[in-house]
């Protein structure tokens, strides 16, 4: 196999391993906020994280940054809970398109804290060397991951919606809701691990 396709599938297993659900997780309460009609947002905010992702790897890969590992599993359900909440505060108070703006924001700027939680495992796998076709082909690998997650929670959303009629709004609260409940457990997980 070669290093394209090992990155590849080294992404794809990222995003898609369930033992490190926080990805995924994060990723469904992002989504959470828009219909399944929104397809094209959901696509560029997708993308926004991956951004974010790979340039905390690349940034890590060559030694600018070095993150305390308890920290960043720490920092990464906060994300989510912040999300959840967005989400939330955003749909109650009707200003979707300045939260869509956020989200975009959001995205980007979680992306780097979630691409902590790799950085030192990449950084391990790479040596610091030249890593241009191993970052392009993780990061491809992670957003094939994403787009799936993405597509199957959408078919979720749409077989529910076309049986229970359901208001956006209702949806947006019970994914967010669960996507803070969880969170909040995985914070004090995380918070308890360290002391």
């Amino acid at each position: 196999m070669d290093q394209f396709s090992i990155y590849l599938q080294l992404g794809f297993e990222h995003i898609s391993d369930f033992e490190g659900y926080d990805h995924m997780l994060f990723i469904i309460t992002l989504c959470a906020f828009y219909s399944w009609r929104s397809w094209k947002k959901i696509l560029i905010l997708v993308t926004a994280f991956t951004i974010g992702h790979s340039i905390t790897l690349a940034l890590s890969a060559f030694n600018v940054i070095n993150i305390p590992q308890q920290l960043v599993e720490t920092a990464i359900p906060i994300t989510i809970f912040l999300t959840a909440i967005h989400n939330v505060w955003s749909n109650a108070t009707e200003q979707q398109k300045s939260a869509v703006r956020t989200n975009y924001l959001l995205a980007l700027f979680f992306g780097f804290i979630h691409g902590m939680g790799f950085s030192n495992f990449f950084r391990a796998l790479t040596g610091g060397e030249s890593i241009v076709l191993e970052l392009f082909a993780f990061n491809v690998g992670l957003e094939i991951g994403q787009i799936i997650i993405v597509c199957l929670f959408f078919a979720l959303y749409f077989v529910i919606d076309q049986i229970f009629k359901l208001k956006h709004r209702d949806w947006n609260l019970f994914v967010s809701g669960a996507g803070a409940g969880v969170s909040l457990i995985m914070i004090l997980e995380a918070l308890f691990a360290s002391s």
